[in-house]
């Protein structure tokens, strides 16, 4: 979920706190630290009115041992929830965006082509397609109604959209039916209008109507409040184009060949019986992942069908390796990532950053540092020029090792009316949202 910056604080404030730990002493870092935090915490809880009135974890009662876990609000009869939309300023009106038509999903890819994601500088924006919004959006069990736009009434210009996906998680050991929100976008001339929050209030109705009551969603800036924080670090494929265009730099004492050849990968896959997943796969990679992902708190809840959706290749979309054993015939290894490719803006040379985006990985028999580097020779094999990760799962084994760098990105997970007691640790996380 992004642009969530109608109601949060300012970019600054947002940021990481960056220290020149040369320039102060340990106490004076850890002094002016805690006094930042504090700062923020209060800068931040006096811009999220909005947040307040909402059934989430609020600042306020961080490290209360004394509240329950789970639910923070117990459901209503369906019959008590609001029947009508939620108002907008005058000149606007709701519409249901149909992703299964042609023309609806030129509108919405438009939308959020020219107004979803930048980075602080303003030199990439995320370029879903077209086939990649109608696998995120449309799941098994998919609600058309959470696929939701604000047009204006006049010219029926598509101006703002917001969505939902029905999702089973599990949280410790109880599996809730959620929905996990997501292309939160505004157009970028009606930012003053504040509609962000009446989008959500809407989407959270359409939510309710199904008998549904707790959500899943991420965003790159702190709202009340996290239940986990994760980095996201980036492993160069092509570094010459990378450094080009003002991904990554040249780093100290490197030359731009010595660069190349650090990043250098072989060029096929080395683990025996390495292949891509097929549709005779999806019950054995269930059993794989249902088990595996059993380890974490927070977690999706797989069936084959939800495998089949998420997991079998889709060109462009998203990629599927397995290891089969030679001798036993049996699948003990799984990885995967989707593609996202972002718009590089205002450069002559190029004009898209092909991003791979690691997904789920399992590793039983084969080394999970293994298995991701033949994900990422697949990767490159496939013409990627970065392959990205988050430190979830046990994403952390194999970061530093494999050549990838902390980028400056920050992912914050969130669960709307449902308390965990504390933060988790990225590594107690076994869920990825798009």
């Amino acid at each position: 979920m992004a642009d969530s910056n109608e109601f949060s604080g300012t970019p600054e404030e947002t940021q990481n706190i960056k220290l020149n730990r040369n320039a102060t002493s340990e106490s004076d870092v850890s002094l002016d630290l805690l006094a930042q935090k504090v700062q923020e915490s209060l800068a931040l809880g006096s811009r999220h009115k909005f947040w307040e009135t909402q059934p989430v974890g609020q600042f306020k009662d961080i490290g209360d041992s004394s509240l329950p876990e789970g639910p923070i609000e117990p459901p209503t009869p369906v019959s008590e929830v609001k029947q009508e939309p939620y108002n907008l300023p005058n000149l606007y009106e709701w519409v249901t965006c149909d992703m299964e038509s042609e023309e609806m999903s030129l509108e919405v890819y438009n939308l959020l082509t020219n107004n979803y994601v930048e980075d602080d500088e303003n030199m990439f924006r995320f370029n879903y397609s077209k086939e990649f919004l109608s696998w995120a959006l449309r799941p098994p069990g998919y609600f058309k109604s959470w696929h939701i736009g604000v047009c204006v009434k006049s010219s029926k210009k598509l101006v703002a959209f917001i969505t939902g996906i029905p999702a089973r998680i599990r949280v410790h050991d109880q599996v809730v039916t959620m929905a996990e929100i997501n292309f939160l976008c505004v157009h970028k001339k009606l930012r003053s209008k504040r509609l962000a929050p009446v989008m959500i209030k809407e989407v959270t109705r359409r939510v309710h109507l199904e008998n549904i009551w707790q959500a899943a969603y991420t965003a790159g800036v702190v709202l009340p409040t996290p239940i986990s924080t994760c980095q996201y670090w980036h492993r160069s494929l092509n570094p010459k184009k990378l450094i080009d265009v003002g991904f990554s730099r040249l780093g100290a004492r490197m030359t731009m060949s010595r660069t190349i050849k650090l990043y250098k990968l072989p060029e096929s896959p080395l683990t025996q019986g390495f292949r891509k997943m097929e549709p005779h796969d999806i019950p054995a990679v269930t059993r794989l992942l249902k088990k595996y992902l059993s380890q974490f708190v927070v977690a999706p809840d797989f069936d084959e069908n939800d495998v089949e959706h998420w997991l079998l290749p889709k060109e462009d979309v998203v990629d599927s390796f397995l290891v089969e054993s030679p001798e036993t015939h049996e699948i003990t290894d799984f990885c995967s990532f989707y593609t996202l490719p972002s718009s590089i803006l205002g450069n002559q040379n190029y004009s898209t950053l092909k991003a791979a985006y690691s997904y789920y990985n399992v590793s039983t028999k084969t080394p999970l540092l293994q298995l991701m580097n033949d994900a990422l020779i697949m990767a490159k094999q496939k013409d990627f020029d970065v392959f990205n990760a988050l430190d979830v799962m046990k994403n952390e084994s194999f970061l530093k090792e494999l050549k990838f760098g902390p980028g400056d990105g920050k992912l914050h997970y969130y669960l709307y009316n449902y308390r965990l007691r504390q933060a988790l640790h990225p590594s107690e996380l076994g869920l990825v949202l798009l």
